[in-house]
């Protein structure tokens, strides 16, 4: 039987920065390695693959993730649903 996995809810109302986003994110999962994280969305693919940043076996879920759009004009939201399509070890959704 396999165990419920955790889901960790990250909500991204409100974030006004990706250094804010980062700092949440790391916050919440109460990720390994965190202070050798890169916060940036390179180290954000790294980390779901067992480096620093490593949120541990769970679900990642970003809510109110459309609020991060206006960051670098909708590139970094656009490259966290990359990865969010691509992560194969954490499943991440943005809602």
């Amino acid at each position: 039987m396999m165990l419920p996995v955790r889901t960790v809810i990250v909500d991204c109302a409100g974030v006004r920065s990706e250094a804010e986003f980062w700092e949440r994110y790391l916050r919440l999962t109460d990720a390994e390695g965190a202070g050798y994280f890169g916060r940036n969305l390179d180290a954000f693919w790294d980390a779901l693959n067992g480096a620093p940043g490593w949120p541990g076996e769970c679900e990642l879920l970003f809510t109110n993730a459309a609020s991060l759009a206006e960051f670098r004009n909708g590139r970094f939201l656009e490259g966290l649903q990359r990865i969010a399509d691509e992560s194969d070890l954490v499943r991440v959704v943005l809602s």
